[in-house]
């Protein structure tokens, strides 16, 4: 394997080129003639050709030097875009913040989040990737994302969770529902609902699952959908009961088209949080953003 051509030999020879001297070019170098002529003939014995040709006090480029020099002039071009785009992200409130988050935490969370981070960093290069919690533990170990927002998943020894609030998942229904009616759910009623759930793939199905298996229940007829605004859509529709938390539908609470039930009398809750490399240094970006969700956070709990 040839060994790659010699950054700064490129740079003299550029410039080289341009003066036709090497004198200029050691000026404009701020460097010897002797280093400028040692750097050339060692920049030669690597291409394996001449460069130039000497004409009296000046030198002219030959023919394989004028190909060199095109190649040169886009290297150098893409070594000083490469300098300024570093020496840009290093400015105050230049960098990039690589999010994961569930979709619940990308419809309720995340829009405030954002806004009042973009004022302290308004040049930051934000992305988002939704997904379900496993799937965003996955991005995180293969380090194409930052942070997680997202519920407390099986323990990961890389990871570490920041705990941000807990809530509570409760069965909800449509204002016409027998249950909405009477006010109550009837125990005997339970198994025998249609129920519109959250993707199977989530850590709330399992939760709910879990939930109703230590309660000796099991939830015979269960439509999955992979959006919790469907879910929320069907209810009202009158095509089921949904098991979810109320700040998920708390418009929909307040204005009376869905009502929500304690699932019994023990409470069923989630831990909700950042998930991040164990260990990892929050840089400022990162800390102003959990403490932002903290912020938010605080008006979601319980």
């Amino acid at each position: 394997m040839k060994e790659p051509l010699d950054s700064w030999q490129l740079r003299a020879f550029a410039t080289l080129a341009a003066t036709g001297s090497f004198t200029q070019a050691a000026r404009e170098l701020h460097l010897t003639q002797s280093a400028v002529s040692h750097s050339m003939r060692a920049l030669e014995r690597s291409a394996g050709c001449r460069l130039f040709d000497r004409m009296g006090k000046k030198v002219v480029l030959t023919l394989a030097g004028e190909q060199l020099l095109q190649h040169t002039r886009k290297i150098l071009d893409e070594m000083d875009a490469a300098r300024t785009s570093l020496e840009q992200l290093g400015r105050w409130g230049r960098g990039r913040l690589r999010l994961g988050t569930t979709t619940t935490a990308c419809q309720h969370i995340i829009p405030p989040v954002l806004r009042e981070f973009k004022e302290s960093f308004p040049d930051h290069l934000i992305s988002i990737e939704p997904g379900d919690t496993p799937a965003l533990v996955e991005l995180l170990l293969q380090r194409r994302i930052d942070l997680a927002l997202c519920v407390d998943p099986p323990p990961e020894p890389p990871l570490e969770f920041q705990r941000l609030f807990t809530d509570e998942l409760k069965f909800i229904a449509g204002p016409l529902h027998p249950w909405a009616q009477a006010g109550r759910v009837t125990q005997a009623d339970i198994p025998r609902q249609r129920y519109i759930l959250y993707s199977k793939s989530s850590v709330t199905f399992r939760l709910v699952q879990s939930y109703f298996a230590q309660e000796d229940m099991v939830l015979n007829t269960v439509m999955e959908l992979g959006d919790i605004q469907a879910c929320k859509e069907l209810v009202k529709l009158g095509l089921g009961v949904s098991i979810i938390a109320p700040w998920v539908a708390q418009r929909e609470l307040n204005e009376g088209s869905l009502v929500a039930f304690p699932l019994g009398r023990r409470k069923l809750t989630r831990q909700w949080g950042v998930l991040h490399w164990r260990g990892k240094r929050l840089n400022l970006a990162e800390e102003t953003f959990l403490n932002l969700c903290r912020s938010v956070a605080a008006d979601l709990a319980g």
